[in-house]
C-alpha cells in the first residue's frame, strides 16, 4: 500500500506538521528525507531496511559518499542533499552561539562540539573563540593527529586568540575512541594553555572532550 493510502494521521509529512518532528521515528524522519520508495517499497520500508543496514540512522548519516551511495534508493544526489541538511545544522547552532552567551548555553555548546568532532577518525583540537559577552566570533580547527593524539603548541592557540581580538576561548577536543573521559595529558594541555593565554588577558572558561555519547566538561568536573 502506498503511504498516500494511509490515513493522514499516520502519514509521516502529515503527522510532522501535527505533532512536530519529536513525534516520529527514525524511519519515519528518514522516509521524508527519501521522499519516495522504491518497487514493492513504501518510503518508510524503505527507511527501516536502510537503518537496519547500516546499523541506524547515525552511522547512515555518517557514512562515506561510497558507502552512502551503495544503499538502495540512495546516490550522489541524496548524499549531496543530506551533506546540506547536516551543515544547515551546523550553521543553525554556531548562529545560536554567535547571538547568546556560551557561557549560560552550555547544552548548546556540546551539541555544537558533537556536531563539529564526534565523527572525526582522528583527534582534532579546536578553539571556540568568545568575545567579551561570551558570543561566539569564530570556531577554528588547530590541530590534527592521528588516532591516539594531536601534538597541540600553546604558541599558536595565543597567536590566533589576538588575531580573533576575543577575551575568552572554549577549548575542545575528541576522543576517536569514542570514551570521552578527560587523560592526564588533556589536563596538562589545559594548564599550559591557561598559563600561555592568561599572559594576554584571554580566559579558559571550559575544555570539553568530545567522545561518542557524550562530551565532558573540565568546568563542571572542576578540573579548571
Amino acid at each position: 500500500m502506498s503511504i498516500t493510502d494511509w490515513p493522514a494521521a499516520e502519514r509521516p509529512r502529515e503527522k510532522l506538521l501535527l505533532n512536530g518532528p519529536q513525534a516520529l521515528s527514525d524511519a519515519e524522519l528518514l522516509a521524508i528525507f527519501l521522499r519516495v520508495g522504491c518497487v514493492g517499497k513504501s518510503a518508510v520500508d524503505l527507511a527501516r531496511e536502510l537503518l537496519s543496514e547500516y546499523g541506524g540512522l547515525r552511522p547512515l548519516l555518517e557514512a562515506s559518499q561510497s558507502d552512502f551511495c551503495r544503499g538502495l534508493g540512495l546516490g550522489s544526489a541524496k548524499y549531496a542533499q543530506l551533506q546540506a541538511v547536516l551543515e544547515m545544522g551546523r550553521r543553525h547552532l554556531s548562529a545560536s552561539l554567535k547571538e547568546g552567551d556560551a557561557l549560560t548555553s552550555p547544552d548548546l555548546v556540546r551539541s555544537y562540539l558533537s556536531a563539529q568532532l564526534r565523527h572525526q577518525p582522528r583527534e582534532v583540537f579546536a578553539v571556540l573563540f568568545l568575545d567579551n559577552q561570551h558570543r561566539l566570533i569564530a570556531y577554528d580547527e588547530l590541530f590534527f593527529g592521528t588516532i591516539d593524539g594531536a601534538s597541540v603548541y600553546p604558541r599558536e592557540v595565543v597567536k590566533k586568540a589576538l588575531a580573533r581580538n576575543c577575551s575568552a576561548v572554549i577549548l575542545a577536543h575528541n576522543h576517536p575512541s569514542g570514551v570521552a573521559e578527560p587523560s592526564q595529558a588533556d589536563q596538562r594541555i589545559t594548564q599550559r594553555l591557561q598559563d600561555a593565554l592568561s599572559l594576554v588577558d584571554v580566559r579558559v572558561i571550559d575544555h570539553m572532550v568530545v567522545g561518542d555519547r557524550e562530551v565532558i566538561s573540565f568546568a563542571e568536573r572542576g578540573l579548571l
